[in-house]
């Protein structure tokens, strides 16, 4: 299923306003585990940085991402590319993404614990079934990760 000039005209106009907002920590998973993160891939035919704000979960040190949108590109971009940044409640942090699909067998990137694996495994596999996308992403810095909270914004962006 193809998506519209309309809805990507209405995605690219709410993401104008969202995006920078959550990349300064505004509605982040802070105090509930789950809140808006922006996603940052690269793309699988022009090598260009996209940022997509998702709804997110944080789980143990891993992220989960999820859009009832299959066809959206940032599935298929962190597919292709499982090298990823996320900006969580204000801060940048690399990972690396695995893009759950109806029927295949979770590929979790080394860093997912055994709470990550079991909800993959058996409750989002499900839902890929009925159309929904989800990518784990394991951060490369959760070990050292900052508290959770706003910060100041990239100042490069």
């Amino acid at each position: 299923m193809a998506t519209s000039a309309a809805e990507r005209e209405f995605f690219r106009f709410l993401n104008a306003f969202v995006e920078p907002a959550v990349r300064a920590g505004l509605a982040g998973p802070c105090l509930i585990p789950f809140g808006l993160v922006v996603l940052e891939t690269t793309g699988r035919r022009t090598g260009t940085l996209h940022r997509t704000p998702l709804l997110a979960s944080l789980v143990e040190d891993a992220i989960i991402v999820g859009t009832v949108r299959r066809h959206s590109h940032w599935v298929q971009n962190a597919r292709a590319n499982p090298g990823v940044a996320v900006w969580v409640n204000g801060h940048r942090r690399e990972g690396t993404a695995a893009v759950l699909f109806p029927g295949e067998p979770a590929a979790l990137p080394a860093g997912a614990g055994q709470l990550v694996r079991s909800l993959a495994e058996h409750v989002l596999a499900r839902y890929t079934a009925l159309g929904w996308s989800f990518a784990v992403i394991v951060p490369r810095d959760a070990a050292d990760a900052p508290p959770p909270g706003p910060s100041a914004p990239d100042p490069a962006h």
